[in-house]
């Protein structure tokens, strides 16, 4: 069979393709520390380029799918994960990210609480890895995660992005534990609780959380902006 371009020139005329990328973060338990700290999955390539080396979940866009359908079908079959925070990152598509032909990703990232990523997928071709060490990846997806961990830490320090983590009650000091995961550093406990009780975004309940050996916690919720997304269609929609 003979070959689809006749030489370099030619496939460097085709124009690039798309395809999706998405960095899911998720607060787990580091097993040396005990403490909560930034994890993401990745995928290990097992076809050239890269083979072997470890990916951001992905594919391509498939001609009938919404940028939104992509990232949320990549996700469910790499990982089996349908987290409800899923926003557009950036664009990525330097003409040198990867060998020809050329490809234009769409990257999308995706925050998932702790009760979710328990339930990931985790096999010889999918793990777990600290988001600040993951050591080489294809393509250019160091430089993605890089990007992303700063928009996320941008976001911390201004927005109420923490809450994406939690669940739908939480104490001050969850959130406290959520702030210094991310951030890659411990917080004043004092002076980060009266900052977080002075905001208007979060509001106390009539809860406590149980089950300590001391004096039960507060449980407060969040009721700032809407935080979930409506990016994974519906079962019927699914298969359909």
């Amino acid at each position: 069979m003979s070959p689809k371009y006749a030489n370099v020139s030619e496939r460097e005329q085709e124009p690039p393709s798309l395809a999706i990328s998405t960095v899911i973060f998720a607060l787990r338990t580091d097993p040396e520390t005990g403490r909560l700290s930034l994890w993401l999955p990745l995928v290990r390539r097992i076809r050239q380029p890269y083979r072997e080396l470890w990916a951001l979940p992905g594919g391509p866009l498939r001609p009938s799918e919404s940028l939104q359908d992509a990232a949320a079908r990549n996700l469910r079959e790499t990982t089996g994960l349908s987290p409800r925070y899923l926003e557009q990152l950036y664009a990525f598509g330097g003409p040198d990210r990867s060998p020809s032909p050329r490809v234009v990703s769409i990257v999308y990232w995706a925050l998932v609480q702790p009760d979710e990523a328990a339930l990931a997928r985790q096999d010889e071709n999918v793990g777990w890895f600290p988001a600040d060490a993951v050591g080489e990846l294809a393509f250019d997806h160091n430089q993605i995660i890089d990007y992303a961990l700063w928009r996320l830490r941008n976001k911390m320090e201004y927005g109420s992005i923490a809450y994406a983590f939690l669940g739908p009650t939480f104490t001050l000091a969850q959130v406290r534990e959520v702030y210094e995961a991310v951030l890659g550093r411990e917080l004043d406990p004092a002076n980060f609780r009266r900052q977080l009780q002075s905001t208007q975004d979060i509001e106390r309940t009539d809860s406590f959380l149980q089950g300590g050996r001391h004096r039960p916690p507060r449980l407060y919720r969040y009721t700032g902006p809407e935080l979930q997304t409506d990016a994974f269609p519906s079962e019927e929609a699914t298969e359909s």
